[in-house]
């Protein structure tokens, strides 16, 4: 029994452009992640993307970054950061385990207790003193002799009631002169304690503000680093698309070819052709090659014709 294949082929400007896909796409199957393009002479002229520029990529810190983080270690007493290639911190040194408001509160202890006034004591308040008092001096011994003359005037010249009254004046000059030394020693005392207690309040008031004083510098440090953080992300974005587009850019052109033989193909005209082959004595050369449709050549060749 003969068993008949029909063969349809469409135009040939379609077969040939189907044929021309095949190859394109074969050969961009063949483009792997790294490989070089060569030109149609073999000359290298690229090389294809390789997935790290194909895949997404972080930026790295920043050195105002990294400053702010640094500051903020500091402040928290921590000591030298170390950073990775990356610009992440991979690790803390010793430090000296003092906050930075910890010299602050330092001084301000210093500025208390009962010796804290020594340190603002006049280095001129003995010269005052010694001064003063000289001058005082001065001015009682001019006093003696109007004692003598009160005493002639008197007619106790000489005798016990001048004594008495010589007496009775040093005794009040000498209180008088302890009593104005004891003063300017109360008006330094008082004035460099006082100035202690200022210097106490702020020491004590800086310690209060450095830590929010810290944490700004930090924060505009960190905002700094942050706006230049998201400038190099932004570029390897850019980078990453490029890169990217210009992989995928022949595998879109090709696409569009493949579209447009597609489109060609469904009202492109076809050609059929039935081949018949027969079982033993049933179909002979002849009805082979009328079934085949071969030409009146062809038939001449099968039965020995030129």
């Amino acid at each position: 029994m003969a068993d008949t294949t029909t063969y349809t082929r469409r135009a040939p400007y379609i077969e040939g452009a189907q044929e021309n896909y095949i190859d394109l796409l074969t050969q961009q199957v063949g483009r792997a992640p790294g490989s070089t393009i060569t030109d149609a002479d073999g000359n290298v002229i690229g090389t294809v993307p390789t997935l790290a520029q194909l895949g997404p990529q972080v930026a790295g810190q920043n050195v105002l970054t990294q400053a702010a983080q640094q500051q903020a270690a500091t402040q928290a007493g921590l000591g030298q950061l170390t950073f990775g290639a990356e610009g992440d911190v991979t690790g803390v040194g010793t430090g000296t385990g003092v906050a930075g408001y910890q010299p602050f509160l330092d001084q301000a202890a210093a500025y208390s207790g009962p010796q804290a006034y020594q340190g603002f004591m006049s280095p001129y308040q003995q010269q005052v003193i010694d001064t003063t008092l000289a001058e005082f001096d001065t001015q009682t011994a001019q006093g003696v002799p109007q004692l003598a003359a009160n005493a002639i005037q008197a007619g106790a010249f000489g005798g016990g009631r001048e004594g008495v009254a010589q007496a009775q004046y040093a005794s009040d000059a000498a209180a008088k002169r302890a009593a104005l030394q004891a003063q300017l020693l109360g008006q330094g005392f008082t004035q460099a304690n006082q100035l202690a207690q200022q210097g106490f309040e702020q020491q004590r008031n800086l310690a209060s503000l450095q830590p929010s004083l810290a944490a700004s510098g930090v924060q505009q440090l960190g905002a700094a680093g942050t706006g230049n953080l998201a400038y190099q992300q932004a570029q390897l974005d850019a980078a990453q698309q490029r890169n990217q587009l210009a992989y995928n850019e022949p595998l879109s052109r090709l696409n569009a070819f493949g579209s447009g033989i597609a489109s060609q193909a469904s009202g492109s005209p076809t050609t059929t052709t039935n081949t018949t082959l027969g079982g033993a004595g049933t179909v002979g050369p002849l009805s082979q090659a009328l079934s085949a449709g071969l030409s009146a050549y062809g038939l001449g060749s099968i039965f020995g014709g030129r």
